[in-house]
């Protein structure tokens, strides 16, 4: 079946190892997470359980690290509305890594790009966005002393100058042939690729020496950093490296979208209205009670299962007991259902909590100009 990746649309049923060769990029394998262990003193069940699964020089981030050069993590979000639990899955992985190795985080929040992109939106909507997504990301739980979270248009002074030597040393037909601009693209969006580069070497700008950066994203995100890792050689500085997400499959099937309420659950959703959701979630259940006793269920085929299985239920004996009961027919989709709520709700009054702190400390994590 065919699907669709790019920075900007995700449809389809992905098929992850397939990504990995029309993309260039590298598998995560084991051998590649047992060294990743040894230095975290274990493994994020991210990790464990694949919702990682791809990079781009990873192993030359544990090299340096062993050799006793530090990274600096970088992220972002686009500002173009509410953030919905799939957006935190790199937050909260980037958050581990930022505990673990003690390291620095750049977080860009693209509210020109999203400007670009969508007709419909002012660009004080986009800004005014990039402020409500912060806080999500506040809550996430980085540490202030070690995190700078900045909206493009209001650290245009310090990215610029780093956008204007990746932009000369990258064509118009480079950017053509990754990102399928046409004729009828604003020039705005067709430049915003040097701007999203800028923060991959932010860290050498700053601190005057070659810095490595390790970007954890989705995979959609990926063409950004061939522009980025295109242009570093050229500049003289470390190309970044990636590890890469898969997409959590949003309530209905298909890619969570935060344009269709009905596929996600916001972080601002009230918990009865994050509950209804969830109960009416796509599952991998047969038609009647009796047919899902007889035959059981197709866990493998089921969105209620993945967000067990990725987000919430982190004792790995429990998802297998939980993926077993399924296909054998003793576990109902309404139980599964309820099980996912409970774990949704209690995320939610917790990460809410957090959020509404943030409001109070959002200046120790701003940078602007």
């Amino acid at each position: 079946m065919a699907y669709t990746v790019t920075p900007w649309e995700v449809k389809g049923d992905v098929e992850y190892d397939k990504l990995i060769k029309e993309f260039g990029t590298f598998p995560l394998t084991d051998k590649l997470l047992a060294r990743l262990e040894k230095h975290a003193g274990g493994l994020h069940p991210y990790l464990r359980r694949k919702l990682f699964f791809s990079h781009r020089d990873f192993d030359w981030i544990l090299n340096r690290y062993e050799k006793g050069e530090k990274f600096v993590l970088y992220t972002g979000r686009g500002p173009s509305g509410n953030t919905h639990i799939g957006h935190l899955v790199p937050w909260i992985f980037t958050r581990w890594l930022q505990e673990k190795f003690g390291a620095k985080l750049y977080f860009q929040l693209t509210d020109d790009e999203k400007f670009w992109l969508n007709q419909g939106m002012d660009l004080n909507d986009t800004t005014s966005f990039g402020y409500e997504n912060a806080l999500d990301i506040i809550a996430v739980g980085f540490d202030p002393k070690l995190t700078k979270i900045f909206n493009d248009t209001e650290y245009a002074k310090t990215l610029y100058p780093i956008a204007a030597k990746v932009a000369k040393r990258t064509t118009l037909s480079t950017a053509k042939a990754i990102f399928g601009f046409k004729d009828s693209s604003n020039i705005g969006i067709t430049f915003f690729p040097a701007m999203q580069a800028a923060p991959c070497f932010l860290p050498t700008i700053l601190e005057g020496k070659n810095t490595p950066v390790l970007i954890p994203a989705a995979i959609d995100q990926d063409p950004y950093w061939r522009v980025s890792r295109d242009a570093a050689p050229k500049l003289g500085w470390y190309k970044p490296a990636q590890i890469h997400s898969k997409f959590l499959p949003g309530l209905g099937g298909g890619k969570m979208s935060a344009s269709d309420p009905a596929s996600c659950v916001y972080t601002t959703d009230a918990p009865e209205v994050a509950e209804k959701k969830v109960m009416s979630a796509l599952t991998g259940g047969r038609d009647t009670i009796a047919e899902q006793r007889q035959l059981g269920g197709k866990p493998d085929k089921c969105v209620v299962y993945d967000w067990h299985f990725y987000l919430f239920e982190h004792d790995d004996r429990a998802v297998e007991e939980r993926f077993r009961k399924c296909k054998k027919g003793e576990l109902m989709c309404g139980d599964c259902k309820k099980d996912l709520a409970g774990y949704v709700t209690k995320f939610l009054g917790e990460h809410q909590k957090r959020r509404e702190k943030a409001k109070k400390n959002i200046d120790r994590f701003i940078s602007r100009d």
